[in-house]
């Protein structure tokens, strides 16, 4: 017999009958089937296994996350153990089978603010890989900082995914796990179509398979370029979301193109402000005139 229990949330109060308690397991296997995603939840379902859910309090979920990713960071913790332990909870709320619960996550450092390039390091970059004979590395810079993709999905491209002609490229099941399709400048395209060769259609287009391999090649190219270090997610995704605010784009036009679901993450951690926007700003009020004889 369903267990009548009084509840309040957001203000409500009622009484509600809970049916009998799934377990976690059952719980999480719900939550995908109805269009949950799994990405991080078969450790978390490893943990708490056949446990009713009735029995799990926030408590025993942060005991969880520790277990889980003793030596990670508290982003990391939040991430890929409390917010999918907390999803499946809540699904289990909706379907009745277990209480309404809260959990505190853990307090994240603010991470250190990654460097966008100038134009004056990609045009030193990409002058240092002609020299070095490493055309694709400077076509895969080139083609993340102009259109936003992250250093995963640019490896990940294969060449019946290029269009050079119409200058479009399909990036296949994102982060935000749904394909995207991005432009190419006439430049960048034109690097691309050099690349092709007698490649085959299934075959990457910028010759990189791990992220790790790609970072260790930039980091060679500075060193003999002399400029400064940047990762790929600096040169490509931070370089992108700067340089477009910067030459005028609105926020959402950007946001949508480059992919990104959160203003609060793309204006806090993406956009940065440059050098001189001190001088910026008072030549873009030097033209007005605050006369009063006007």
């Amino acid at each position: 017999m369903d267990a009548p229990f009084r509840r309040q949330h957001d203000g409500h109060y009622g009484i509600i009958h809970l049916r009998a308690s799934k377990t976690f397991r059952e719980a999480a296997e719900s939550f995908v089937e109805n269009g949950g995603s799994g990405r991080h939840l078969p450790r978390v379902v490893e943990y708490f296994g056949d446990r009713p859910l009735t029995d799990i309090v926030p408590f025993d979920i942060t005991e969880m996350a520790l277990a889980l990713y003793p030596d990670q960071k508290n982003a990391t913790r939040n991430r890929q153990a409390m917010a999918p332990a907390l999803a499946v909870m809540r699904h289990g709320y909706d379907r009745g089978w277990c209480g309404y619960i809260r959990i505190r996550r853990f307090k994240e450092e603010r991470p250190k603010r990654k460097v966008p390039a100038q134009k004056a390091w990609l045009h030193a970059f990409s002058r240092q890989c002609r020299k070095d004979g490493l055309d694709n590395l400077a076509a895969l810079v080139l083609f993340m900082a102009t259109c936003g993709a992250r250093v995963t999905e640019a490896i990940n491209v294969r060449w019946r995914d290029v269009d050079t002609a119409r200058r479009t490229v399909l990036l296949r099941k994102t982060k935000t796990d749904t394909n995207s399709s991005r432009g190419l400048t006439g430049e960048v395209a034109d690097r691309i179509a050099a690349l092709r060769g007698a490649a085959g259609p299934d075959e990457r287009v910028f010759g990189y398979s791990s992220r790790q391999s790609v970072n260790t090649r930039i980091a060679a190219v500075c060193k003999r370029a002399e400029i400064s270090y940047k990762s790929s997610h600096a040169c490509g995704r931070h370089t992108f979301a700067t340089s477009a605010i910067e030459m005028g784009l609105d926020i959402r036009t950007t946001m949508e193109v480059g992919g990104w679901r959160s203003s609060a993450v793309f204006l806090e951690t993406y956009v940065h402000a440059p050098e001189n926007a001190v001088r910026i700003v008072a030549d873009q009020f030097g033209r007005y005139q605050f006369d009063a004889d006007i």
